[in-house]
């Protein structure tokens, strides 16, 4: 028997609001029945759009509407942490855009309302779902690597700090500056290639040497010169997990980083081999008798990230599957966020529990 579409709310009709609209409607699966955005005329703008038939007036309406299984998070950090709960509470289903949430507190409630509603709530790691990501993650299950006791990931863009003095550059709104804007994407990927291996200790550093000289600035979202910039612009860190492995991880907005790339990049290091991410292109390196041995990793062939990631939540939704980029591995990446600014503002290096 065919199954109804299920029907989604967007929340946040800017630049990913408006990504994740492009998305759903090549999924015939679902329909997009509401948007809203705190600036209605962009909402009612992507509405007509995106042929999408209801435009709430606020977050709350959109909510409450009883005729949507789903909602997309798609605002400020600092707004995820209320509407993702409320969304829980309202019997919906969530994917949430990253990070989780702004802080370690947040993030814990999410997880709370997550476990008390039995709703699906993915958060949206797409790079998890890449071709490269997939084909890395083929050689891991293969056993090619072994076990993984070392890696090292990072993202360095030499003059990319986003939106000078908007909600990005302040820390009440976004938690912080590229940790958790972009580092947050390697730390997940990472953890993942790496088994999801629980961390137990942090050291880290951050630096805002470029924002507070208004220097830096790319070309991603809209500077307000009126406003200021409270959070770092580069952080290197070393997280020690409870299986032994270790992980370091550098990202920056602005560095004068001379001869490292601007892709994102993993190095996997295992005890059979080792494996290499860096934007599209992949390397696997194991021994042979004869020396070094070296093969090139060719992405996966299909449908691209964000179609992958968007038909993953609505199987979870169906099947009641838990999401690869689930409300733990979230929360799990703001423990690890935390300690970071946490080990940067005291010097020391954080320990961290699990009950």
């Amino acid at each position: 028997m065919t199954q109804s579409p299920l029907r989604i709310g967007i929340i946040g009709a800017g630049g990913i609001g408006n990504v994740h609209m492009d998305i759903f409607k090549q999924i015939p699966e679902v329909k997009i029945e509401a948007v809203t955005d705190a600036f209605l005329p962009l909402a009612e703008k992507r509405a007509e759009e995106h042929g999408i038939p209801t435009v709430h007036g606020n977050p709350q309406e959109l909510l409450e509407n009883p005729a949507l299984d789903a909602v997309v998070i798609c605002v400020p950090n600092q707004f995820h942490a209320s509407l993702a709960i409320e969304a829980l509470k309202q019997g919906k289903h969530v994917l949430l855009e990253k990070p989780m949430a702004i802080s370690l507190e947040d993030a814990r409630a999410i997880l709370d309302a997550k476990h008390t509603s039995g709703k699906v709530l993915m958060v949206a790691h797409q790079m998890r779902f890449g071709g490269l990501s997939r084909a890395i993650k083929g050689y891991i299950d293969e056993g090619r690597l072994g076990r993984v006791y070392n890696a090292k990931t990072g993202w360095w863009r030499k003059k990319g700090i986003p939106g000078w003095g908007s909600w990005f550059t302040r820390k009440d709104m976004a938690g912080g500056g590229p940790l958790i804007d972009i580092g947050v994407h390697m730390l997940d990927l990472s953890l993942y290639l790496m088994g999801n291996p629980r961390p137990v200790s942090v050291y880290g550093t951050t630096y805002a040497e470029f924002g507070p000289r208004r220097e830096g600035i790319g070309n991603w979202g809209t500077p307000n010169w009126d406003g200021y910039y409270d959070v770092e612009d580069l952080v290197t860190a070393m997280i020690k997990m409870d299986n032994g492995a270790t992980l370091t991880l550098e990202v920056s907005w602005a560095a004068h980083s001379a001869g490292l790339g601007e892709d994102p990049f993993i190095h996997l290091m295992g005890t059979e081999g080792g494996a290499y991410y860096a934007g599209s292109s992949g390397l696997y390196v194991t021994h042979s008798e004869e020396g070094v041995v070296q093969e090139e990793i060719v992405p996966l062939s299909g449908d691209d990230d964000r179609i992958l990631l968007s038909r993953h939540f609505l199987d979870c939704i169906r099947t009641g599957r838990e999401p690869i980029s689930s409300a733990m591995t979230g929360y799990t990446n703001n423990r690890i966020l935390d300690a970071i600014y946490e080990s940067s503002r005291t010097g020391n290096e954080v320990k961290l529990t699990w009950n």
